[in-house]
């Protein structure tokens, strides 16, 4: 019989957790779509938080592998991630962009931008005009996640959105 060390037993966990999140994060997007309540842009994503930071219950931040040597970009992240962390915002990190894009366009995000050219999806915010988005079990879980990773000094957890 074949016994299993706690490292493979958490790791198996560790994977089911974030595939469970990752799949939460996709319903919190396609849910919040179709009430308007995403803001997509690194720019548009600032002027919303300097306008109404309460009303963002989720920032996500997304960067491919060719990205992260994107100086510019990961000073805005800098940026974006204190202003979060001062105002009690949960943020996520997502390594597909292309995943992210699909997600919006299939809930009616389109992916385009009104020229024609491809939205900015390194920042995304979800925002809550009604009580009732905060309640979503979905928003629960990723929060729940947020929380964890912070108690587990990682500030910034990072999702692997899985291609469909």
């Amino acid at each position: 019989m074949y016994n299993m060390t706690f490292e493979e037993i958490s790791g198996d966990y560790s994977q089911e957790r974030m595939d469970s999140v990752a799949k939460a994060l996709e319903d919190v997007l396609t849910r919040a779509l179709p009430q308007d309540c995403i803001t997509v842009g690194v720019y548009e994503a600032a002027k919303s938080l300097n306008v109404d930071p309460d009303n963002v219950v989720l920032c996500i931040l997304a960067a491919d592998d060719e990205d992260v040597k994107d100086v510019a970009l990961q000073i805005h992240f800098t940026l974006i991630q204190a202003f979060c962390c001062e105002n009690d915002i949960n943020i996520l990190r997502v390594n597909n962009t292309r995943r992210l894009a699909q997600i919006l366009a299939a809930g009616g995000g389109g992916g385009k931008q009104s020229g024609g050219e491809p939205m900015d999806l390194h920042c995304v915010l979800v925002t809550s005009p009604e009580s009732s988005v905060r309640k979503d079990p979905a928003l629960s879980k990723v929060n729940v996640f947020c929380r964890e990773s912070r108690c587990m000094d990682q500030w910034v957890p990072i999702i692997n959105l899985p291609e469909r």
